[in-house]
């Protein structure tokens, strides 16, 4: 089975449009020019500040008990995928790991603490025009906790690694998990220290 690792809900092209609603400068309040494709970045001609729009870093988790994945239903009025189902997981902090930002995400959206295993892919979502994701997915296995749904998931539930699946809000979480299941693969080394959920004080 192929990897696949770049996932489209529709087809995203030059984000000159997306960029031309930023109207004043976030540094000095000074407008801004229109962007263009020669210049997609919004510049303030005025204190040199530019605006760079990147895809937002996040984690998901495949946690596996025999042949059975956890998913989790998405709740949240107005969140991307409300009511349909998805791998735990959400957006990494700004001074978070990567690895410490899953254990987190795990810990508030099922009530499980996990120690990670494995580095399994990084997926590009192009999810929708304001929306634009690099995941980092990861495997994990519970080493306690209590199993309560929380934060931005509602229910949780165990389905079989070789389907069928219910509604899935993202399309690299089912590939991800058809792949591990087709495949075997177990993934990439993680560093123990952070894997662990060994907390850190960073100096910011």
């Amino acid at each position: 089975m192929r990897a696949t690792q770049v996932f489209h809900t529709y087809q995203p092209v030059q984000t000159v449009a997306d960029s031309s609603r930023f109207r004043y400068c976030c540094a000095c309040a000074a407008p801004l020019p229109l962007t263009s494709p020669e210049k997609p970045h919004p510049f303030c001609p005025a204190c040199g500040w530019t605006l760079y729009r990147n895809p937002a870093p996040g984690v998901v988790i495949l946690i596996t008990e025999g042949d059975l994945v956890l998913l989790g239903r998405r709740g949240g009025e107005g969140n991307y995928g409300t009511g349909k189902w998805c791998l735990p997981g959400g957006y990494i902090e700004f001074g978070e790991d990567f690895l410490t930002a899953a254990i987190r995400e795990v810990r508030e959206e099922t009530g499980l603490e996990v120690e990670i295993q494995s580095l399994l892919s990084v997926m590009s979502n192009f999810l929708k025009p304001g929306l634009h994701t690099l995941v980092v997915v990861l495997k994990a296995h519970i080493t306690g906790g209590a199993f309560l749904a929380g934060d931005d998931l509602t229910e949780l539930a165990w389905y079989p690694l070789a389907g069928p699946f219910p509604d899935m809000a993202f399309e690299a979480d089912q590939s991800i998990i058809s792949y591990v299941h087709a495949t075997g693969f177990e993934g990439a080394p993680v560093d123990r220290e952070y894997a662990g959920g060994v907390c850190h004080d960073l100096a910011l």
